[in-house]
Formats: C-alpha cells, structure tokens, sequence
C-alpha cells in the first residue's frame, strides 16, 4: 500500500511521496522555553516520534529536525535577575528533553537553538526586502515586516482572506504621533528592535539595527539550513496553522523557496473540551503526570488517540493503558517459554495497513490486541505450542517495535539490573519449589500460606505440565 497522509494545506488525504525516496526530511515545530512542558506538549512530540518510526521502516532514512525557541517575548519575561532569561531557556530546554526521553520519544537527528542562526534570518529578510515582500519601519523603531499584500498567496494554508484575519502583534490601532510602523494589521514582524528596559544580552546587530528576531522567521531559516529550500513534511500542532504556520508558509515561498510539500498537524489534548495551554492555565505538567504513572503507560495513553484527534486524558485513560499493556507484557512473559527467542520480529499486513492510512494507531493497537487473542487461543489449544505460536508472536513484537511499546526493549527495562532480576528468580524459584514439595506432601495449607505470599508479592503463579513459571503482574 502506499502511505497516506492528511495534508492541511490540501484538506485533504494525499499520498505520500518523498522528495528522496532513501531519505524523508521532516520539520517538526518544537517548544518555546519560557516554562516546563505540559502533557499536550508530549503528546505532539509523540505523534511525530510514531510517524518517524513509521517512515524509517517504510524509507530506511528519515532526517528530522526539531527547534527550539530559545528567544521570545515570554521567556524574556519569565527571566530574573538570579537566572537571566538564557538561563532559564537552557533549563526549561531540558526539562522537555527529560520528558520526551522519559516516554521513549527518539531524539531529533538536529535540534538547533534559534538564537544560533541569527545570520540565515538576516539574509532571509534581507531577500524578502529586496524581492518587496518586507520592509523596515518607518518610524526608525528598527523593526522590519513582511508585507502581507504583497504576497498573493497568504492564506493558502489556512484558506483565509488576509481582511478576515485577526491583527497581528504590534499592531496600533488608531493614528499615533509620528508614522506608524506597520502598513496594515496583518503584517508580521520578521525582526524587532531593541526596546527599552528588555536586557542588553537578548539584542543582536543588524543592517537595521540592534534587536532579535520575529517568532516566525527562525523556523524558515533554520528548515532551510538542515533541509534545503524544500522538503517532505511540516509537522506541529494544530494550534500553530495560524499565525505561525501561515507566516512561515507566506516568508519561505515569498523568498522563493518551495518550503513543505506536506503539513501535517497533531490534535490537541482538552480539559473539559477547551484547549490545555499556558496561557489559559488549564494545564497539566508533564512532570506531575510521569510522577504519578509509568511512562510507559503515559506513552501508550497519548497513542492510543489518532494524531488527529482531540484527547481528552484522564484518570480512565491511564488506566485503559495501564491494563492493555498489562495484557501485552503477560502474552510475551508467557510465550517466552515457547518461542524462539530469536525470533525475527514480522508486521502483519493489517497493521501496516492501519499505518498507511494517515497513521491510524487507534485501528493498529486493535490489530496488536486480536493477534494477542489469537495466539493465548493457539496456545490454549495447541498440542505444539512452540510451532503454532511463534507467528504470533514476531508479530506482537513487531508491531509493539514499531509503536514504541515493547516493554522488553531495553529503554523499558530501568526497574532490575540483571543481578537484581538473577536474585529475584531464585528466590521465587526456592518458594516455587517448596510449594511443589508442601503439595506433593500433601501439606495444603503450607502450599495455599507460600502461593498467597508470592501472590501478595504481585507475583503470578502459572501451573503447566512442563512445571511453574512466575510472572509479576502488569
């Protein structure tokens, strides 16, 4: 089948076709660092970390970059005198790298800082100037803006007419003394000058004077440094069409570049059906949430919705997760003992089609969770499980691989060293084996106090003909 992706842009499923069909490049917008990452943040990282797992097993390669907003209004701020606004930039910064790394969310292959590439924004404005699609304020304010009407094509990804949008920053609505900087309300700064009282370190030169960059312009420079003037897929939240999709879109094209051939946008997680944001202060920090549950489970949680879709979380929804990977980890604990334990991990063709089709996670767990009835049914019933079973089992490990929810990888395994899991199988094999003799005794009490003991332990006890094996409880 061929991958098929919602573009935003077209409205509109389309398939996917990479530039370079050996390498899809992939620009996903990442956080602004004025504070810590709330669960909505992960949640949009992680639909893009699922659907880069998924093009590098259909493409082999895929070059993903990742900003990060290390400059802007907010962070300036929420900087202090005791931890300057770079400070906390850089500490907010790993406090997103912390809960990403925390769900099994896969590094960016670059992840560049925007105060780093204040030269590639000069020289994109510098272009836009002089193609006429930007100019510096009148008002010697050293602001410079990118001319809305002088762009025939702004709008295209929203499918808004610039009379219908909202003003932009900065706007003044009514006259002023002296000329006004901007031409009309929807223009959008691509540079703003220094103002009084902002610190003297978040200022840079330029042709037209000392100030820092616009929110929109970094993504544009930066996409182009690491991707070229085009590539495969622009990625981020749905929150972020307009305006900063929408600028990013109008700057790059105007300064004649083909920019993103896809855009693909993450739904939202909601509180009671509004958005969660900083700004409204309905949010949940990631850190409370990853406090409170196994990542692994938050990770299968923020999943289990299509990337699409709202996700309204819950305390149902963790615990939703928590039991379909409890039934995950005891179909592969159990068939441990009878499969290969090299086995090549395989995809059904239902999975990979699930996946295909604009990234259906919801349809693909259904098919993981029916080939794990099938195979505790083959194993229920087979006379030769080691034969009948090993098919399904390549296939939960495989398509378990591919979401990012195998609790045997090893980015799973941070409860027991080996000498720790060594120990533990000892002893419970010694309890194991003193019930064994306690019931060949028939010595019922003593059998029912040890398997009441292991059993308060969360251990599980399963009776086969070929002995007991132990499990601890998912």
């Amino acid at each position: 089948m061929t991958l098929r992706l919602y573009d935003t842009r077209a409205q509109q499923l389309r398939d996917f076709v990479p530039l370079d069909s050996e390498n899809v490049t992939m620009y996903v917008c990442g956080p602004t660092v004025q504070s810590g990452p709330h669960i909505g943040h992960v949640r949009g990282a992680l639909s893009f970390d699922i659907l880069r797992r998924w093009l590098g097993r259909r493409y082999g390669r895929v070059t993903l970059v990742r900003n990060v907003t290390d400059i802007d209004d907010k962070i300036l701020v929420n900087g202090t005198d005791a931890e300057p606004w770079w400070a906390l930039a850089y500490r907010m910064e790993k406090e997103f790298t912390a809960a990403y790394e925390a769900v099994g969310i896969l590094p960016p292959t670059y992840e560049p800082r925007a105060t780093g590439f204040i030269p590639q924004m000069h020289e994109l404005i510098e272009r836009l100037i002089e193609r006429g699609h930007a100019y510096p304020a009148p008002d010697g304010s050293g602001d410079v803006y990118f001319d809305v009407r002088s762009w025939p094509d702004y709008g295209d990804l929203t499918h808004q007419s610039p009379d219908a949008m909202e003003p932009q920053e900065d706007w003044v609505p009514e006259p002023v003394e002296g000329p006004r900087g901007k031409r009309a309300p929807q223009d959008f700064a691509l540079w703003k000058g220094a103002k009084p009282g902002e610190p003297a370190d978040a200022t840079w030169d330029s042709p037209w004077g000392p100030g820092r960059p616009g929110w929109h312009i970094e993504c544009s420079a930066m996409s182009r440094r690491y991707l070229g003037a085009e590539f495969d897929i622009h990625g981020g939240g749905l929150d972020l069409r307009f305006p900063h999709h929408e600028n990013e879109l109008a700057q790059s094209t105007a300064a004649g570049d083909g920019f993103a051939r896809y855009w693909v946008h993450n739904g939202l997680v909601t509180v009671d059906g509004q958005k969660m944001s900083k700004s409204v202060g309905n949010f949940t920090l990631a850190a409370d949430v990853l406090a409170k549950h196994d990542p692994l489970v938050v990770r299968y949680a923020l999943a289990a919705a299509h990337y699409r879709s709202s996700l309204d979380l819950s305390d149902s929804s963790f615990a939703e997760a928590e039991a379909a990977l409890g039934r995950i980890r005891t179909f592969l604990a159990t068939m441990s003992r009878v499969a290969d334990p090299e086995l090549v991990p395989t995809l059904p063709a239902a999975f990979a089609a699930a996946l295909d089709d604009d990234l259906n996670v919801p349809r693909a767990l259904a098919v993981l969770h029916e080939t794990i009835r099938a195979g505790n049914s083959a194993y229920d019933w087979s006379g030769d499980p080691s034969t009948e079973l090993e098919h399904f089992v390549a296939d939960v490990l495989g398509m378990t691989t591919v979401l990012g929810i195998n609790p045997l990888s090893p980015e799973w395994q941070t409860g027991s060293t080996g000498a720790e899991a060594s120990a533990l199988d000892a002893l419970v094999r010694t309890m194991i084996d003193q019930r064994a003799q306690a019931r060949a005794d028939k010595d019922w009490t003593s059998a029912d106090r040890i398997r009441d003991a292991i059993a308060a332990a969360g251990i599980t006890l399963e009776d086969t003909p070929d002995g007991t094996h132990w499990s601890i409880d998912g």
